[in-house]
């Protein structure tokens, strides 16, 4: 299990490093991930691969694609997928009890290198209103926006498992995969900020 976590742990974190979904991130540090006493990495130039034409170069990212449950084609699909939302809408749903609460949720397992679980949800509500700007929202858009590098933790209090907020939309290895905290994330943001 540890090793699937670390391999969905990867594209999470390689993803919210991105300067630009589509272009090199020349200043961007290595993507890194952590579980147990290993490091990985993953440069953007096998990331930005996948995402521009679904290539996949780097092995750990392969093992994210394979272990997330959904095939190549899905997660690409899924991850690009543009969602219209009103701006203030998802300020208020992020700034009322229940915003705060999914924040919470949805930061369980994520932490970022510094200040580890002080800074999460505030670093992810940061990056959604950012994406939002333009009244539209995605996972790419999410994650281009995150102010911090994120990581999966499977030490500690985390289990290293992601809570998808569609839990009645996946199941298996899609009820725990990163990749589908990416892929659910702006549609969950959108209904939320729509009630």
């Amino acid at each position: 299990m540890i090793n699937r976590v670390a391999a969905a742990l990867l594209l999470g974190v390689s993803l919210a490093v991105i300067a630009d979904p589509f272009s090199k991130a020349n200043t961007q540090p290595p993507v890194r991930w952590n579980t147990g006493g290993s490091v990985n990495t993953t440069t953007f130039s096998e990331l930005e691969s996948f995402l521009v034409d679904g290539v996949v170069t780097d092995r750990a990212l392969q093992d994210a694609i394979w272990m997330s449950g959904w095939t190549t084609e899905e997660l690409r699909f899924g991850l690009k997928k543009v969602y219209a939302v009103d701006l203030v809408g998802v300020s208020q749903f992020l700034d009322s009890d229940a915003g705060e609460a999914f924040l919470q949720d949805q930061t369980k397992s994520y932490v970022p290198y510094w200040r580890q679980k002080t800074t999460a949800a505030m670093a992810l509500r940061a990056a959604i209103i950012a994406d939002a700007t333009d009244g539209l929202i995605s996972s790419i858009g999410i994650m281009k926006q995150l102010p911090v590098s994120f990581r999966l933790s499977d030490n500690g209090p985390t289990d290293g498992r992601q809570n998808v907020c569609a839990p009645d939309k996946v199941s298996g290895d899609q009820a725990t995969s990163l990749l589908s905290w990416y892929v659910f994330l702006p549609a969950c943001i959108k209904a939320n900020s729509e009630r």
